[in-house]
């Protein structure tokens, strides 16, 4: 019994250790990054006026946090990112299924999916922005349909890789249609939809901040933050809204691989 607790208490040392590494090994370059820009200000080799140095930036950060400006602008940017992202993960989840289980489907959508696809994701901004003009609506489309086509396209993959073996078992025991949904082709298809839904998170997160770059006559968000320290040429207030971003994306994925890990293990021990 002891060795065994032994064991267990080594094997959480070593997760620990190893979680510790892959964190230390994640803020290598952008410490040794801070580094170099500080003793770069310090050395006077950049202009001020142009790139702040950071402590600058901190103290502009720290005054910004303090104003609501920045908060609503967190709050509108999550809000159409999820909203967005649920919507098009949920279409294209059900699409990339229906396309791959019923031919009826595939004979009336596949042709269109495939040309539709190609399409450059931004070159739909003038026709978005045409019909819905610069409001929340647009943005939220926009979202949409940079989430659906991974999702779909990935779903799509997962259902069609899944053996002939076990659809014809469904067959020959006469399956309910749900039931098979539910017990064969979703578990099946999973790991191919997180791919998809992880693209579609990557994508959404910047569909957010470049709809609000390009449709930035209405509204508040970060990518209007941005756009607001350019106006001002407030530097410090750039580089905030840049790492607030970049910050907000790596949580959003490091909560969705986490979610991924624990349906996936489910799915494995069922």
């Amino acid at each position: 019994m002891s060795e065994l607790s032994l064991e267990k208490s080594a094997i959480s040392v070593n997760s620990g250790f190893e979680k510790s590494l892959k964190v230390l090994q994640a803020l290598i370059l952008p410490i040794a990054f801070i580094a170099l820009w500080a003793v770069a200000s310090a050395l006077q080799w950049l202009d001020p006026k142009l790139i702040p140095s950071p402590l600058t930036v901190l103290g502009g950060a720290i005054q910004s946090f303090s104003q609501p400006e920045l908060w609503q602008g967190f709050v509108a940017s999550l809000s159409r990112n999820f909203t967005g992202y649920a919507i098009g993960a949920s279409l294209g989840v059900a699409f990339g299924v229906a396309l791959g289980t019923t031919r009826w489907v595939s004979w009336i959508f596949a042709p269109s999916f495939n040309v539709l696809r190609q399409v450059s994701l931004f070159a739909w901004l003038p026709l978005i922005s045409t019909f819905l003009g610069y409001g929340n609506g647009a943005k939220i489309l926009f979202i949409t349909l940079s989430v659906f086509y991974p999702v779909a396209l990935h779903s799509l993959e997962g259902v069609s890789s899944i053996s002939a073996k076990y659809s014809e078992v469904a067959r020959v025991y006469q399956f309910p249609k749900l039931y098979t949904y539910r017990k064969l082709i979703l578990p099946a298809a999973s790991p191919q939809i997180f791919v998809g839904l992880q693209l579609g998170l990557i994508f959404a997160w910047l569909a957010t901040v470049g709809s609000e770059f390009l449709l930035a006559n209405y509204g508040v968000g970060l990518g209007n933050l941005v756009i607001r320290g350019r106006e001002q040429f407030n530097v410090s207030l750039i580089i905030l809204g840049m790492l607030s971003i970049g910050i907000v994306g790596v949580i959003l994925n490091s909560i969705l691989a986490r979610i991924e890990r624990k349906v996936l293990r489910w799915q494995q021990r069922s």
